[in-house]
């Protein structure tokens, strides 16, 4: 039997879906999701294994207009994703009418991708759209050099299959380059911090979340025990920030504690003890030296 294998981006505007789909198709959650732009800060590849095939999935940050150094590095972290793999899988929103941003985009892929690199639309959401609808949508991109264009819903799993068929269909022949078991290469404690991020995007007010970062500066297994002690700094931008994380009596810190506590224990297995700490560092979106200590990959800055 010939086995397939390769590397396929995601890309597309904050908040289209794509962590959304990476998290469908693997069937666990390894990237963060919530209502709020620009959610995924860094790449994240997640791995999809059958018996003929695996595909390696980058999900990458929103392609947006930067405004911070922090944004520079999302962008430029989503631009080099494009390079060096098979597909480029560019997931767009149901309207008829195509963002300007997207238009931009569709200009510059070509540039942005190798010669041999297949570019798919996915026109997610669907579920919210009637199917005549669709059929306009797709008419409105197929002036576009698509190797193919699959209306999906990531959130209902709909046509998902259909979509990783065609995936398949445009994969080389190649090796498995991580065992049956592994779905992501991202390290535990990584995840633990995109999770405890995820909750206070989804519990803080507007104007906080995005000046939000997490770092763990404990993740360990206790000895003759299943327990694992984490301690994460929450990091924000302004003083006044601070207890507004914190909330009174400590009462929205716990409840982002408690929130991601139950995803983390999913994630391992194993029952965790969480302590969260909150800091002010001011303006460390435009930091090199603080963004570097958080992981934003100095080659991307």
């Amino acid at each position: 039997m010939q086995h397939k294998s390769g590397f396929v981006s995601l890309a597309g505007r904050p908040n289209v879906g794509k962590s959304t789909l990476m998290n469908q198709i693997i069937g666990e959650k390894i990237a963060i999701v919530s209502n709020r732009p620009q959610t995924t800060r860094n790449k994240i590849r997640s791995i999809f294994t059958e018996t003929d095939c695996q595909i390696i999935f980058i999900d990458t940050p929103g392609l947006h207009e930067p405004k911070t150094k922090l944004g520079d590095f999302m962008v430029k972290s989503a631009q080099n994703s494009f390079v060096g793999v098979d597909i480029v899988l560019y997931l767009v929103e149901p309207t008829v009418k195509i963002h300007e941003f997207d238009l931009q985009m569709l200009e510059k892929l070509g540039k942005f991708t190798d010669a041999d690199t297949k570019t798919m639309l996915i026109i997610n959401k669907v579920d919210k759209i009637s199917k005549p609808d669709i059929l306009l949508i797709i008419e409105a991109y197929s002036k576009y050099n698509f190797s193919e264009i699959v209306p999906i819903s990531a959130i209902k799993g709909e046509n998902t299959d259909k979509m990783l068929a065609a995936i398949k269909s445009h994969l080389p022949l190649g090796p498995q380059y991580f065992p049956d078991d592994t779905i992501t290469d991202q390290p535990e404690r990584q995840i633990a911090a995109e999770l405890i991020r995820e909750k206070a995007l989804l519990y803080l007010q507007e104007e906080i979340p995005h000046g939000i970062a997490v770092e763990i500066e404990k993740f360990k297994k206790r000895k003759k025990s299943e327990l694992v002690d984490i301690g994460a700094v929450v990091y924000c931008e302004r003083e006044s920030h601070k207890p507004i994380v914190i909330g009174k009596a400590g009462v929205m810190l716990k409840k982002i504690g408690q929130a991601a506590r139950a995803d983390i224990e999913r994630l391992l297995g194993s029952p965790i003890n969480l302590q969260l700490w909150v800091k002010v560092r001011k303006n460390w979106r435009d930091n090199d030296l603080i963004l570097r200590g958080l992981g934003y990959d100095a080659r991307e800055l």
